[in-house]
């Protein structure tokens, strides 16, 4: 059971992250497809012909970082960022305490089990897709073979949740460490064109040259650090929000299966009592 329910969780959460992906990359192509228009060649007045000096005014900003980060750092950069933004907005819907501890499915469980509808409280709790009620359901269903069965056994659903979630954190910190990596290798091939400038024979190295190589060196290395940074730090906010939310889950659980093992075994004690379906209560032992 506990194999299918991580299967489907998984698969769940693999589908809302395609769809996440999907949106990001539609909404950058469309943007991208906006600034390639804007930037189309100059109005015609603005032309100089051969001879004249170039324009007082410096390029942009975004278009020399564009240009110096080339076909094969900007694509990759690209679609790292991607991935990254994909993961924060997938991780941001679903590690939020209201999703992953509903408090009206606390409410409701615990006024069913004090009417002793137990039947209907395991329902509920089976139809309810957050982590609470995943971990409720799995508990409830070893609740007739004693009270320590049942934490176990939640508890077991609880780590098993966590660490589901925790692949999609672990990328975040791959993301992290990508970053530097990636910026040290555009450092190191903008140097590389810097120093054959440098070390041409016969000629004087041309400083425009050796700022191109330089720039690139940098605008690769600025790229690169910018995607470490947030990575890092959606990294370390998760974890311990993922920590936070399966401690509190694990409480409630446990305080949710103790009141209704004791209702159950009153309800088992009363002459004319039936054990609900799905939640035994005769077979609970007597102490």
């Amino acid at each position: 059971m506990l194999t299918l329910i991580k299967g489907n969780f998984m698969s769940g959460t693999s589908s809302r992250f395609t769809l996440v992906l999907l949106v990001l990359v539609g909404f950058l192509f469309s943007t991208n497809n906006s600034f390639a228009f804007q930037a189309e060649a100059p109005p015609a007045e603005e032309k100089k012909e051969e001879g004249d000096k170039p324009a007082a005014g410096s390029p942009s900003l975004f278009m020399h970082i564009l240009k110096s980060a080339g076909w094969v750092f900007g694509p990759l950069i690209l679609a790292i960022s991607i991935a990254l933004i994909a993961l924060v907005c997938l991780l941001a819907m679903e590690l939020r305490m209201a999703t992953s501890i509903p408090p009206n499915f606390v409410e409701e469980f615990t006024d069913l089990v004090n009417k002793k509808q137990f039947k209907q409280a395991f329902d509920i709790a089976k139809e309810d897709g957050s982590f609470l009620g995943r971990t409720m359901s799995q508990g409830m269903s070893r609740l007739q073979y004693g009270i320590e069965d049942a934490r176990e056994s939640a508890y077991n659903m609880v780590d098993s949740i966590k660490a589901s979630k925790e692949v999609a954190i672990t990328y975040l910190a791959t993301i992290g460490t990508l970053g530097p990596l990636i910026g040290l290798v555009g450092t190191v091939f903008g140097m590389i064109l810097s120093f054959m400038e440098l070390g041409r024979p016969g000629s004087t190295p041309r400083p425009d040259k050796l700022a191109d190589g330089i720039s690139h060196a940098l605008v690769v290395t600025l790229l690169g650090i910018g995607l470490s940074v947030p990575a890092i730090f959606f990294h370390a906010f998760y974890r311990n929000r993922l920590i936070k939310i399966s401690m509190d889950t694990s409480l409630i659980a446990d305080d949710l299966l103790t009141q209704m093992y004791h209702s159950t075994k009153k309800a088992a004690g009363q002459p004319g009592a039936s054990a609900a379906p799905n939640v035994p209560t005769k077979s609970v032992p007597q102490v």
